[in-house]
């Protein structure tokens, strides 16, 4: 675990003069930002068959979830990871009961990928991952006897359907009720479309906390005399609650819930036996612990990645997928401040290059403390420095970074 860290210039990643910078090699055949051709060429190849090596996990994180490149990225060493070293799941960032629904798709492969993600958590409905979703499926249909299986790392969660059955109840056994529970559930449905900690980063928050309208959601549930005795309906609308008192706002925390997700991804890795690529981002699948810059007062945190790696050692592979600036869509981001490790990485001027921070003598030039550039929901470039998870050694939290120069924004799904 590392202490309250206040990073400067100076106590940036190794020494303040900049190294000279040999190790980064070039993703060699990268497509053209206009051009919808996955990253390709012999670089990443070397550097899936490096992560490969012993084991049994592989992380990768990117900086921001809505980059194209950084996605790209993380896809590209995800396919070969599976076509040439034999990985075969992937772990989402999303709850067992809808990977289960992308599980279906790549599996069966009935209906459609973008029908496969209605319902998944926004950051996942793209068409970058429904594309990813379909390459898996073709996939698993070329090799029926070996496929592909998807699962996430959050216990199941509410949907949108446990919401209209609550209601449909008490319409049907305490119609005169029915507004007073809907004040409740109508407001804080919202934040299956917008988190609730996006919505007041947007202004758009109703102003009452989500959790405690579930939890009084769930109070008057339980006084109905036809509803309340209902064990199915009670049992949504506790999943209800729960799903809003484990979110970002309800736990006031980004730094997630680390020992929940990592018992989930562990157990199914050792229930199926499989190779797994998880996908997350860095701040989660950072093998140590970390301070997010916009909850530093809560210190450092431990993350997914730092659970797996004590458990898995070196069988599990930490990787970074950042970038130096671009226009998100949403947002524009600036070049990073100096003493961002983004800003050292974008010192070379490619379009993509990687460390391997496994090598003895990259691990001296590079490791020690250091802030990466994070892009949540409620980035704001006012505030650029505050948006970063800060480490207390670079190589001991990721084995490779990968940099991206400039970042385009992903294409949403309608």
């Amino acid at each position: 675990m590392i202490d309250d860290i206040e990073l400067s210039q100076s106590s940036a990643v190794g020494p303040a003069a900049a190294p000279e910078l040999r190790d980064p090699a070039p993703l060699s055949g990268v497509a053209p930002l206009s051009d919808p051709a996955p990253l390709s060429g012999a670089a990443l190849d070397e550097l899936a068959a490096s992560l490969a090596e012993g084991t049994t996990i592989v992380g990768i994180g990117e900086s921001t979830r809505s980059a194209r490149e950084t996605f790209d990225v993380q896809d590209q060493l995800f396919r070969r990871l599976v076509r040439e070293h034999g990985f075969r799941a992937l772990a989402v960032q999303d709850s067992v009961d809808t990977a289960a629904r992308l599980d279906r798709f790549v599996t069966t492969g009935e209906g459609t990928a973008a029908a496969a993600l209605d319902g998944a958590w926004r950051p996942m409905r793209t068409v970058e991952t429904a594309a990813a979703l379909e390459w898996i499926r073709d996939f698993n249909q070329e090799h029926p006897h070996d496929p592909v299986r998807i699962f996430g790392v959050q216990p199941t969660r509410a949907r949108a359907e446990d919401y209209d059955a609550v209601l449909a109840h008490v319409r049907a056994t305490a119609p005169d009720r029915l507004a007073e529970v809907a004040a409740h559930l109508e407001p804080i449905r919202t934040a299956h479309r917008v988190d609730e900690h996006v919505q007041r980063a947007q202004g758009i928050h109703p102003g009452r906390p989500f959790a405690e309208h579930a939890r009084d959601a769930l109070a008057l549930l339980r006084s109905l005399p036809g509803a309340g005795q209902d064990e199915r309906v009670l049992a949504r609308m506790r999943r209800i609650v729960e799903f809003h008192e484990h979110s970002v706002a309800g736990r006031g925390s980004y730094a997630g819930e680390a020992a929940v997700w990592a018992d989930v991804l562990g157990e199914q890795q050792r229930r199926t036996g499989l190779r797994v690529v998880y996908w997350d981002g860095i701040a989660h699948t950072s093998a140590t612990g970390g301070t997010m810059g916009l909850s530093s007062e809560r210190g450092p945190q431990p993350s997914t990645g730092s659970l797996l790696r004590e458990r898995h050692g070196a069988g599990y592979a930490s990787v970074a997928v950042g970038f130096h600036h671009g226009d998100l869509g949403v947002v524009t981001v600036p070049e990073p401040a100096g003493d961002f490790l983004d800003a050292r990485l974008g010192a070379v001027d490619l379009p993509v290059h990687w460390l391997d921070l496994r090598r003895a003598d990259v691990r001296r030039r590079w490791d020690g403390p250091a802030k990466l550039r994070v892009i949540s929901g409620v980035y704001d470039p006012s505030r650029d420095a505050r948006e970063h998870l800060a480490v207390a050694s670079l190589a001991d939290a990721f084995d490779v970074l990968v940099h991206v120069r400039r970042a385009t924004p992903v294409q949403w799904l309608p």
